[in-house]
């Protein structure tokens, strides 16, 4: 990655399309570019040389003393090849595209993208065009529609004004933003690259990305790790949980499957985390925002009221939180100091204690902090109010609030704040302490919930590129598929292919009985009948081939041992390859019911056997794995092993597209496939494999 600090601090900027007009964004961009004129020189370029904002403009970059480090384009889209042109012989080394519609004004499709090839070979760099803008707070530089409030919160969006949303909540909110960068078309910067230049930013705390397209979404994932170990958690919003992705999949594992799953997925690998709205998202930094992320679900509820004490528990309980009751030598400790109708098991009600000595609700938190029986304490209700209700209260507050923060501190427990006020001098002093503080309890519980998972995610190395994108082709056969799979450890039942009639009768002499019959060529065989189980007799084979060839037509039949093994689960497990994040695995209850339950769980792969088997434990139905109601507990390990095998095989091979066992039957002593589906890609599929485990798999 090139420096991009021409779009955080350079030395001099002229904004084209500049206006005097405050309905413009020449105006507003010109506005904020001369807040910083203390900092850099500021050029004003207008076609008319109005004057703004008590500054003169200039009517073209020709007329300027010198040439300008970075130039804001916000002139007519007919003038930007020029304009972009003129800059790069003045020695430019930045610009920032607001203009939208180029290629459609030239009617050239694709003329951004050769733009942005010129700037990058004159040693140049380009953001956007069609983006909202950019700001820094550092360097004082706002190139943007909108207002900025300075703080710590790094935004870079895909979508100008959703970004500029997030702003404005994390203004709300006491973050503030310390960069915001909106990324447009991406011709030239990519938002991985804006992430990764906040690695080293150091009045970035945490980061909020919002993207629609993913790119690479391996260099993505490796940049959002890096974040996470500098200490600057990333939040992800996106969208894509619609079925409309899954509606054209040829597989089960493909209908499963959305788009929002796969970049959930890379959250986790990348110990990162996927959100749902703009809310939530800030919702979230904010928490992260210096205080220490939950060791565990264990949460104590700490109230003056026991209506918003039990309202609370049932929130937190709805994110997937507990509210343990706690132990009589602690619910003693407690009784100790509070009136006697508090409650003291958890939710803990303080019963009047707070407004009789504001310093009780410190030295409850105290207490359940220090127990060890918890991993975080939520605080709701009036506190954050007394202060400003009552002023004469207020410094005794602030104090309980210091209290609160040096607790955090020294025990490395989160404390997280339900205020009925919004921006109390107490709330505020809370935000600023990383005691984060938030208007709702259902945005506490949710929020902690999301840091619980946070915690519980720290991360999972991803091995290789994402590689070819490939196109959907053709499906291997079925022999063909499962020879493919068998050669990276996958089990299968003892199989012959047949070819017509007179190959029954040798394939049964090589087989055990009972039999199943597949048409081996046909990708969903239950749906069709092409299949047929159970088979014993030479009479019962014959006419299940007859009834099926009759059916179906001539092809490649496959007659193979079929599994009898007693106390089976059946799954399903796939892989296959993402546009953006390459090979991503699958494992879940499967069968035909598999679409039914959508008991799945997702991951970037390769994964290794204990990515594979921490899947396996987190699919609700594992307790069928593990001996359900007194049934014999099933052979994990190998149902991981092949969860691991089909993920080497869509990683390492480029012309495998997406592969598929369902079910695998998982029983006591062992992993049984009985079904393969392998799907080829056409980008590739015509070159000859060099890897002689494919070549049984071109159909």
């Amino acid at each position: 990655m090139s420096d991009l600090s021409v779009f955080s601090d350079p030395r001099s900027v002229a904004v084209v399309g500049a206006s005097a007009n405050p309905a413009k964004w020449g105006y507003w961009l010109a506005r904020g570019a001369l807040r910083g004129s203390s900092t850099r020189t500021v050029h004003l370029v207008n076609a008319k040389s109005a004057v703004i904002e008590g500054v003169e403009s200039v009517p073209s970059l020709a007329d300027l003393p010198d040439a300008p480090e970075l130039v804001v384009l916000c002139a007519p889209a007919a003038t930007v090849p020029g304009l972009v042109q003129q800059a790069l012989s003045m020695g430019t080394r930045g610009f920032l595209g607001i203009t939208t519609g180029i290629d459609q004004a030239h009617d050239e499709p694709g003329l951004e993208r050769r733009i942005a090839s010129q700037v990058r070979a004159s040693g140049a760099r380009m953001i956007g065009p069609n983006c909202l803008g950019l700001y820094d707070a550092t360097h004082d530089l706002e190139l943007a529609w909108g207002t900025f409030s300075p703080g710590s919160l790094g935004i870079i969006s895909q979508s100008g004004q959703l970004g500029l949303e997030m702003a404005g909540l994390a203004a709300h909110a006491g973050l503030g933003v310390s960069r915001f960068v909106s990324v447009g078309n991406q011709v030239d910067v990519t938002a991985a690259e804006l992430l990764s230049d906040l690695v080293h930013h150091d009045a970035t705390k945490a980061v909020v990305l919002y993207l629609e397209n993913f790119g690479d979404g391996r260099e993505l994932v490796t940049t959002m790790a890096r974040l996470r170990a500098a200490g600057k958690p990333v939040v992800v919003l996106t969208v894509g949980a619609s079925e409309a992705s899954r509606t054209a999949a040829r597989s089960h594992t493909g209908s499963l499957t959305s788009s929002l799953d796969v970049v959930a997925a890379a959250c986790r690998a990348a110990g990162a985390v996927l959100v749902n709205s703009p809310a939530e998202a800030v919702d979230l930094a904010h928490l992260l925002h210096g205080s220490p992320l939950p060791k565990g679900r264990r949460v104590a509820v700490v109230s003056d009221s026991g209506g918003q004490g039990a309202v609370g528990a049932d929130s937190l309980a709805r994110h997937d939180l507990s509210v343990p009751r706690l132990s009589a030598p602690t619910s003693e400790l407690l009784s100790s100091f509070l009136p006697a109708q508090a409650a003291v098991t958890n939710p803990v009600d303080l019963a009047g204690a707070g407004e009789r000595d504001l310093a009780a609700y410190s030295r409850v938190v105290d207490v359940l902090i220090q127990s060890g029986e918890v991993d975080a304490v939520v605080l709701s209700g009036y506190f954050g109010c007394y202060g400003a209700d009552t002023p004469e209260l207020l410094a005794r507050e602030l104090e309980v609030v210091e209290s609160l923060a040096e607790a955090v501190t020294s025990h490395q427990r989160p404390v997280v704040v339900h205020s009925m006020s919004h921006d109390s001098e107490a709330v505020r002093s809370m935000r600023a302490q990383s005691v984060p503080t938030l208007h709702t309890i259902d945005a506490v519980a949710r929020s902690l919930g999301l840091a619980a998972s946070l915690a519980e995610h720290t991360g999972a190395p991803i091995v290789g590129p994402a590689g070819p994108e490939g196109v959907v082709g053709a499906s291997a056969s079925y022999l063909r598929g499962r020879n493919l799979l068998e050669s990276y450890g996958v089990r299968y039942p003892a199989a012959c292919a047949l070819r017509s009639a007179d190959d029954l009768l040798h394939a049964m002499s090589q087989l055990k009985a009972p039999y199943v019959l597949k048409a081996g060529w046909i990708e969903h065989k239950t749906e069709v009948g092409a299949v047929a189980v159970g088979l014993v007799e030479e009479a019962a084979v014959v006419a299940a081939y007859q009834d099926m060839s009759a059916r179906l037509g001539e092809g490649e039949y496959v007659l193979e041992e079929m599994d009898q093994r007693r106390d089976v689960v059946e799954l399903i497990v796939g892989a296959r390859r993402d546009a953006s994040f390459g090979p991503v695995v699958l494992v879940g209850l499967g069968g035909v019911q598999a679409e039914l339950y959508q008991d799945v769980q997702i991951a970037l792969g390769p994964v290794d056997e204990s990515q594979a088997l921490h899947m396996l434990h987190s699919l609700r139905a594992f307790p069928l794995l593990d001996g359900w109601r007194g049934r014999a507990r099933v052979d994990v390990q190998a149902a991981a092993r092949a969860v691991v095998a089909i993920s080497r095989l869509v990683a390492e091979n480029a012309l495998v597209f997406e592969a598929e066992i369902n079910p695998l039957r998982v029983g006591p002593d062992d992993a049984v496939a009985v079904d393969a589906l392998v799907i080829l890609s056409d980008t590739i599929a015509a070159r000859t494999p060099t890897d002689p485990k494919l070549t049984g798999a071109i159909a």
